[in-house]
């Protein structure tokens, strides 16, 4: 979901990759264009890719300009903002709905006997074998993604807090980003109300794609 300017692979994670990946059903083609569409820019480099791989870049824009549009979303961001976030709102709401989403991976995911850990293994590994194909910044974002398992590090309170500390470490006048997850989990009831009335009307806008 679209986050203020990025300019290197710093600048990009950790977001909100898991509700991507997930949203990308099982089509490896899919998978690897979603994520990749986080710096995929310029019609030419779109190009570049297989026409089933730019299916999964345009399901990863239509999942960042439909979540930018949601009434719920911004009811999100509105109570962020209120927190103290400002412009940064949208990125803890996008981090914390990838939050929401792990702690209750089998109730979202389109396997539901497939726990976290096994697909966020599964992830990796399709990535990994495409990785020479990401664009240089992902490929280095990525060997980071994988390496300390952000996937399954969204699942718990502390994982948040690491994801949102980082940004706020990497993005120019982003510190604010750490306070996010303190002022997210202060009201995660509200929050998780949003997003269970939020995430069957996105799976089912990503399937018009997927």
């Amino acid at each position: 979901m679209p986050q203020p300017s990025r300019g290197t692979w710093r600048y990009i994670a950790p977001v909100n990759f898991l509700a991507h990946l997930v949203l990308s059903g099982p089509d490896p083609d899919l998978i690897f264009g979603n994520f990749a569409a986080e710096a995929v820019r310029g019609r030419a480099a779109v190009a570049a890719y297989s026409p089933e791989v730019q299916r999964g870049i345009r399901l990863h824009r239509l999942i960042d300009s439909y979540t930018d549009a949601h009434p719920v979303v911004r009811r999100s961001t509105a109570r962020l903002r209120g927190a103290g976030l400002g412009k940064w709102a949208g990125v803890v709401a996008d981090v914390g709905y990838d939050h929401l989403l792990a702690r209750r991976f089998a109730q979202y995911n389109y396997r539901p006997q497939e726990p976290l850990p096994a697909f966020a293994q599964r992830m990796y590994a399709i990535l990994q074998a495409r990785s020479t194909e990401l664009p240089e910044r992902l490929q280095h974002m990525f060997s980071y993604m994988r390496r300390d398992d952000w996937l399954t590090g969204y699942a718990q309170p502390e994982g948040l807090a690491r994801a949102l500390l980082g940004l706020s470490r990497r993005v120019p006048n982003g510190e604010v980003l750490a306070t996010g997850a303190a002022a997210f989990l202060r009201e995660v009831e509200a929050y998780e109300n949003d997003f269970v009335e939020f995430w069957p009307e996105l799976s089912a806008a990503a399937k018009s794609i997927a």
